[in-house]
Order: structure tokens, then C-alpha cells, then sequence
């Protein structure tokens, strides 16, 4: 199958496709999948216009099509939770209650009497979530690139590694007081990231969690953002600009502390991508950060008196 590499710095250009005619409604397909132009093909004789059996090479869309994939695509998932997370954010706000005596749960068990069901749940919840990121590789691929155009492959995992747990080190531990002092200050809602009933199952649980988080946050938000902006002709400092202000948005349900530490990580995490160039240490960290976010909080909380 023939493809296209497009280099993922060429901006996109602007649809210019020639209109079908109006009395046109199917085509014949010649034995090497392109059109046969030589054939006069009759709507009324053959039925609906058929795909080739081979993809042809494929090429960049246009900037209008661009833009209407990258609108779908955050609107299926960050887009829809930064809605979510706004309506939220104005519930906590007009409850009469400061935000610092309210809580919010990140993971928590759906039925608690059965088990066996409730993972079941849990790993639903987690499968469909992901589908917008499978979309976004139907699209990079559909447009002539592979994924690794956003850095997404194992081509440098040493450096990858090393990189990811420098990050998950300084931007979680400074993540960590900043919550902290906002919670204090009144800023935040108490997140109490982990309310499952134990069960053996329960670190497994907690884990893909951080590994969905991970995957679907740093995919979209970060990669495929700045990718395809980027393609749609802003500048750099917008794409990594729009990207922090998304990252910042769907973290409103945590109150303003939340809205103003992620908007600083998705500043660092895009200055950094437009550098790197890579997707993979940022997956590498935000896994390392939420696996240890999570993983501490079901064997701390409430045992310290530090975390709230």
C-alpha cells in the first residue's frame, strides 16, 4: 500500500476541490484501484460508487477539513470535559460553601455490593474513553502520517525514560505544594483522588487510570493540538498557548488552584514538545505523576495530616 509521508511542518492548504457533477453518482474502478475515466458508467446501471481494493496514496487534507476533524475530535473528549468541568466549577461556586470544604473524587467505586460488576464498569469506563485517541491515529494516517510525526514510538525510549521521570519529578512534586497552598488559601476543592473499595484488583485499577489519563491528555492536548494547529498555519506560542489554556479548562472541577497549575504544565509540556518534538516523555510522566498521585493517596489518605 503506497503512502505519503507529509512533513508535519508544511502548514495545510485550503480545499480547492472540483465540484462532482450533479449526474454523476458513480465511477468504475480499474484493477490497479484508480479511476477508470475511459469508462462511461450509467448511475442507473451500476449501484452505489464502490471503493477501490487498494488505498490510494494518501496526501494532507485542506485547512477547512483539518479544522473540522481537530473541532470533532476535542469536542468527543477535552473539550466536552472542560465544559463539564466549567458547569461544575459553577456549582461549587454558588453552593454558599467555600471551596476548601468541598471534595471531589477522582476514582471511585460504581457498585459497591458486586465487584466482579464494578470492574466491569471501571474498565468500560476507561476502553470508550479512549476511542477519540484511535481516532486521532485513523486521521494522522488518513492524512499521510504515522504517529511517529507526533513522537509517538519506541524509536528513542532510553531518552524518553530519562526525560519522562525528570519531568514526573519536578513538575509533580512542585504540582504537590501547589495544591497544597491552594486548598489552604481556599482556592481548590479537597480531591480526594481515590475512594475505591479495596479489592485485589484495586492497584490495577489505579494504574490504568493514570495510564488513560496519560494517554488520552497527552495524545490530544498535547500532540495532536500542537501538531495540527500548527498545520492550520498559527504560530507556536499560539498552539502551545491554546493547548495549556485546554489542559487548564478540564481541570476547572478541582476550583482555580487546578485552572492555574495545569495551565503552567501545559505550558512547560508544549514548550517542551515544540523542542523535543515527542509525545512519549510526557506520557512517561503523566503516568508516573497520576500512578503515584493515586497510589498514595489509597495508602495515605486520611492516615497523614499533611494531605487533606
Amino acid at each position: 500500500m503506497a503512502t505519503f509521508q507529509a512533513p508535519p511542518d508544511i502548514p495545510a492548504q485550503d480545499d480547492n476541490s472540483a465540484p462532482v457533477p450533479a449526474d454523476t453518482n458513480s465511477v468504475a474502478m480499474g484493477e490497479d484501484g484508480q479511476v477508470d475515466t475511459t469508462a462511461n458508467v450509467n448511475s442507473d446501471d451500476q449501484g452505489p460508487l464502490r471503493a477501490p481494493d487498494e488505498d490510494p496514496p494518501f496526501t494532507l487534507p485542506g485547512r477547512k477539513t483539518l479544522r473540522a476533524e481537530l473541532w470533532i475530535v476535542l469536542w468527543l473528549s477535552i473539550a466536552a470535559a472542560g465544559l463539564r468541568s466549567l458547569l461544575s466549577l459553577i456549582d461549587s461556586l454558588t453552593r454558599g460553601v467555600k471551596l476548601s470544604s468541598q471534595s471531589t473524587t477522582l476514582i471511585t467505586t460504581y457498585i459497591a455490593d458486586r465487584p466482579w460488576l464494578d470492574i466491569m464498569f471501571q474498565a468500560t469506563r476507561i476502553a470508550l474513553a479512549l476511542i477519540p485517541v484511535l481516532l486521532v491515529f485513523h486521521l494522522l494516517r488518513r492524512g499521510g502520517e504515522r504517529l511517529s510525526a507526533i513522537g509517538l514510538d519506541l524509536s528513542d525510549w532510553k531518552r524518553d525514560l530519562l526525560r519522562g521521570a525528570g519531568l514526573a519529578a519536578v513538575v509533580g512534586g512542585t504540582g504537590l505544594v501547589f495544591y497544597l497552598i491552594a486548598f489552604h488559601l481556599g482556592m481548590n476543592v479537597r480531591i480526594a483522588a481515590v475512594t475505591t473499595k479495596d479489592a485485589w484488583w484495586t492497584i490495577f485499577l489505579l494504574l490504568a487510570s493514570a495510564a488513560f489519563n496519560a494517554i488520552l491528555e497527552e495524545v490530544i492536548v498535547l500532540a495532536y493540538f500542537i501538531h495540527r494547529t500548527e498545520q492550520l498555519g498559527w504560530k507556536s506560542w499560539q498552539s502551545v498557548g491554546g493547548s495549556a489554556l485546554l489542559r487548564g479548562a478540564y481541570h476547572l472541577y478541582q476550583g482555580f488552584g487546578g485552572f492555574i497549575g495545569n495551565i503552567a504544565m501545559g505550558l512547560i509540556f508544549g514548550t517542551l514538545y515544540k523542542r523535543w518534538g515527542r509525545v512519549m516523555p510526557f506520557l512517561i510522566a503523566h503516568f508516573i505523576i497520576d500512578a503515584v498521585a493515586f497510589v498514595g493517596y489509597d495508602l495515605l489518605g486520611g492516615k497523614v495530616s499533611w494531605l487533606p
